[in-house]
């Protein structure tokens, strides 16, 4: 039985800079931090050999996400836009979505634009620092659907 999500990963090529970003600019909490290098089970779990990365779990809620940052294998860049298949963003609920587009843009997170007004949500798309999409999602009205900002409207 599954019960839910547990955790994003996103896999970043500066892991300071990546823990600088979603620590102290977005705001998730470290709960585990630590090193994995010569681990054969986690070579075996992840599919790769030989991996050496260090990674981060945090959380924000009941959200967590995983940052890595591998030295061994070495990555491509494969950033996704929003309409190519994968994982192509992640959504953080926030409250007032205007003044946290304003603080996430002076931290330096490029948006698409201002936040939209659906009514009773707004959203808007964004990137970090290394170019992975960040949904800011506000509702205003909890008894709407979790996906009223992608209903079309006059």
């Amino acid at each position: 039985m599954i019960k839910g999500i547990h955790h994003i990963a996103i896999n970043v090529p500066d892991f300071d800079l990546g823990l600088a970003f979603y620590r102290d600019v977005i705001g998730f909490e470290i709960v585990e931090q630590g090193q994995i290098q010569n681990m054969p089970r986690a070579d075996r779990a992840v599919g790769l050999p030989n991996i050496s990365a260090t990674m981060a779990m945090m959380r924000a809620g009941s959200c967590f996400v995983e940052l890595w940052s591998y030295g061994h294998p070495e990555g491509e860049d494969k950033t996704a836009r929003p309409c190519d298949l994968g994982y192509p963003h992640i959504a953080l609920e926030v409250i007032d979505i205007q003044s946290e587009h304003t603080r996430l843009e002076n931290a330096g997170m490029t948006f698409v634009g201002p936040p939209v007004d659906f009514g009773d949500t707004s959203a808007v798309y964004g990137q970090d620092p290394f170019g992975n999409v960040i949904e800011i999602y506000e509702i205003r009205n909890p008894e709407r659907t979790q996906l009223a900002h992608l209903r079309t409207r006059n």
